[in-house]
């Protein structure tokens, strides 16, 4: 792949190298590696920004309210509530997505997700209250609370993003399309400040080293002709290299249901993302993973044994199955499964199984048909290898077949895969691949744990009807 050459955040706008002191230079060179290593792995500035922010609201707020005088108890009672409830804040903030990087264009407006991260905040200022017999500060200000760090948390990020924008100037765009298209929307960008066009092509097979001549920062699909084209490669490796690609939402595109639609120069777009879920996500899933399986070990551990010793019952020895397959990022691991089928099942190669496979082992057909054989994976899960929900992982030799027959089969490993999923609850044993993908990138780009929860109530279902 050919690496891209786009401006340096030392060149300035009109392509001027910016000179800065020696000593400033050295300055900036000696702070700056420790601070790239913490920026690479999720800190943000606006942490601080915002812990600053928190707490001084809550100051504000008191002294407003009381004074220099504060009732009741002694002021290092209020500090220490401030400071559990400013964390408390950072935390629901991250997994909220709230320090997430912003795209160039087509940014959503932070008010209405940072107030619904403080709604949460203050529910969990009020629930540690109740756990501590302690309140983190005087119940009638969480109100205030809410309104005036709403206000001053986007504030934070109104004035970052204008530095930002300031530092690395207009958004470099080329537009992909024909004709009238194109016309349309460089009449919309003429003027604009924030972007600049920076060449156009036809056909989406140019797109990478157009992109990769002009320094181009954000790529316009104009119809979905250029999507078609476009899907799985160049975009893929547009997204890994930073660049922003987007496809203009017309009458026929709202058929689809888009639900998040972007301005961008006056026209309607919504951002194309190759990759699963963002880092904060990531991070959420595991640890309701965690949770839930630490909750249900007393009850998981039983199962297991009852199960384990049935199966030594009826197949013998191992009772445990050992196989290798295919998880996050494409990374191979051992997943654990009780053993169903007799002991020579692949002695012809690899292949999937049917609902009325020959090779399962009289009295553990029932095993498979509730997915009970599947129960010893929350190992899988805790060693973090999976996840309870996600796409179920496919064996290699599989893999390679399913990546040659179905465009995008690939975008499935970037999250990790699950005992359970979506494709689970809705297809069948014999759904062909590329309509289990689509289940699989339908759950990935509406995750959230409210849909996790859903999966697994309805799994239950599944294992009750044994509907497979």
């Amino acid at each position: 792949m050919r690496e891209m050459t786009k401006p340096s955040d030392d060149t300035s706008s009109d392509g001027t190298q910016l000179s800065f002191p020696p000593m400033l230079e050295r300055a900036v060179g000696t702070f700056g590696r420790p601070l790239g290593w913490m920026w690479d792995r999720g800190f943000r500035f606006l942490f601080v920004l915002d812990a600053i922010a928190l707490f001084g609201s809550m100051v504000l707020i008191n002294l407003a309210r009381f004074g220099w005088t504060w009732p009741t108890y002694p002021r290092s009672h209020y500090w220490i509530g401030f400071s559990i409830a400013t964390l408390i804040h950072l935390g629901v903030n991250y997994f909220a997505g709230l320090y997430e990087r912003e795209p160039r264009l087509g940014y959503r407006p932070w008010l209405p997700r940072i107030a619904v991260a403080m709604a949460v905040g203050i529910a969990f200022d009020g629930l540690a209250a109740v756990l501590t017999d302690r309140y983190l500060m005087p119940r009638a200000n969480l109100f205030v609370l809410f309104v005036v760090a709403s206000l001053w948390l986007s504030a934070n990020r109104t004035v970052s993003r204008h530095f930002a924008n300031r530092r690395r100037g207009p958004s470099r765009v080329l537009l992909v399309g024909h004709g009238e298209a194109v016309a349309l929307a460089q009449r919309h960008f003429a003027g604009d400040a924030d972007a600049e066009v920076v060449g156009q092509v036809e056909h989406a097979t140019e797109l990478f080293d157009v992109v990769n001549t002009t320094g181009a920062t954000d790529v316009l699909l104009l119809d979905l002709s250029a999507f078609a084209a476009a899907f799985p490669e160049p975009l893929t490796a547009l997204d890994r290299e930073g660049v922003g690609v987007h496809q203009r939402v017309s009458a026929r595109e709202t058929l689809l249901g888009l639900q998040s639609v972007r301005e961008i120069a006056g026209m309607p777009f919504t951002r194309m993302r190759t990759h699963a879920m963002a880092a904060h996500q990531l991070r959420l899933k595991r640890l309701f993973d965690v949770i839930v399986v630490v909750l249900l070990a007393p009850f998981a551990l039983i199962a297991l044994a009852a199960f384990a010793l049935w199966v030594r019952v009826r197949a013998g020895s191992p009772v445990l199955y050992r196989q290798t397959r295919v998880g996050w990022r494409g990374r191979r691991f051992e997943v654990v499964k009780f053993r169903t089928m007799v002991h020579d099942a692949e002695q012809a190669g690899p292949q999937l199984s049917g609902k009325e496979d020959g090779r399962v082992v009289k009295g553990l057909g029932w095993m498979r048909g509730t997915r009970m054989d599947e129960l010893p994976q929350l190992w899988n899960v805790l060693k973090g290898e999976m996840s309870l929900v996600g796409p179920r992982p496919e064996r290699p030799e599989m893999i390679a077949e399913f990546e040659n027959d179905v465009a995008g089969y690939a975008r499935r490993h970037e999250l990790p895969p699950g005992i359970t999923g979506f494709a689970q609850i809705n297809g069948r044993y014999e759904t062909d691949p590329a309509y289990k993908l689509g289940y699989d990138l339908q759950y990935i780009v509406n995750w959230s744990l409210i849909l996790d929860v859903q999966i697994l109530l309805r799994t239950i279902l599944v294992v009750v009807t044994r509907r497979v």
